[in-house]
């Protein structure tokens, strides 16, 4: 029976190069390889190490790119090791399979937001009316299934972002803020539905995740085991659960730990993928 690993990418897996958290003395720095490109230009990385135990993981466990991101920004990063059959995006808003969404699982989420939660455009009229234009620098619709803003976070004022926060939850909404943007999803759009929806597919005996951000607590609690590093929201909220290792890597070192967490989980199951895996 296989090992599914259901793992966030940015700021867990692979790093802009303001996220990278670079400490050390320069010449003791991690070699970089560049996973994603974005208008002829190198946006994200993981260390070398890191892609190395990517390929090993393709190699050993059902693999799948949890992220966020929509569709056409997913498609932008090129992961080192096997293409994954499965990939979850726009927050388990889209399920792609081999590269294509599941029309029929996206069917299912769509009804399941206009059954359970204020309607998105009741929600981007509210940031755009609220939303202070001093520091929002873009208003963006991902998929058409949530929003989020680009601010200038020295001068956001995060009081803001917690009253937002309160509005959001009175709609069955959840805000997020991760560096640059603040996220508005609805609850009912979850990671979490996807990873198991992948997991039924596969058939995996054992479920792994790792995550960063407020948008990756439930994948964390859905998962038989889970990983978040030591920085970004759910580090700062000092977020735990009994099934959840909080480690203390930060930056694209905690890239690399969790990948080696990974592979240390999946070969102590003995998983081998099972047939077309």
């Amino acid at each position: 029976m296989p090992v599914l690993v259901a793992s966030d990418l940015d700021r867990t897996l692979i790093y802009s190069a303001a996220a990278l958290a670079l400490t050390m003395p320069d010449a003791r720095a991690p070699r970089l390889l560049c996973v994603e490109v974005h208008e002829s230009k190198p946006l994200s990385y993981m260390t070398e190490t890191a892609a190395q135990l990517l390929t090993d993981l393709g190699d050993a466990a059902v693999f799948v790119p949890t992220t966020t991101r929509t569709r056409k920004q997913y498609e932008r990063i090129n992961l080192p090791g096997p293409e994954p059959t499965y990939a979850i995006c726009a927050n388990g808003g889209h399920l792609m399979v081999d590269g294509v969404s599941d029309p029929d699982w996206h069917a299912q989420v769509t009804a399941r937001l206009a059954d359970q939660c204020a309607p998105l455009a009741e929600v981007q009229e509210h940031l755009l009316r609220a939303a202070d234009p001093v520091w929002v620098r873009k208003h963006r619709v991902a998929d058409d299934l949530f929003a989020y803003l680009v601010v200038e976070r020295e001068l956001l004022d995060e009081d803001w972002v917690k009253e937002l926060a309160v509005w959001a939850e009175n709609r069955g909404w959840t805000v997020s803020l991760q560096g640059r943007k603040i996220y508005a999803v609805p609850k009912p759009l979850t990671k979490s539905a996807a990873m198991r929806e992948v997991a039924r597919r596969t058939g995996a005996a054992v479920t792994l995740a790792a995550g960063d951000s407020l948008l990756d607590a439930d994948l964390l609690l859905a998962a038989d085991r889970g990983w978040r590093p030591g920085h970004g929201e759910l580090a700062d909220s000092g977020f735990t659960a009994p099934s959840l290792r909080a480690l203390p890597d930060r930056g694209v070192l905690a890239g690399e730990r969790i990948l080696r967490e990974f592979l240390g989980a999946v070969r102590g199951a003995g998983a081998v993928p099972g047939p077309g895996v």
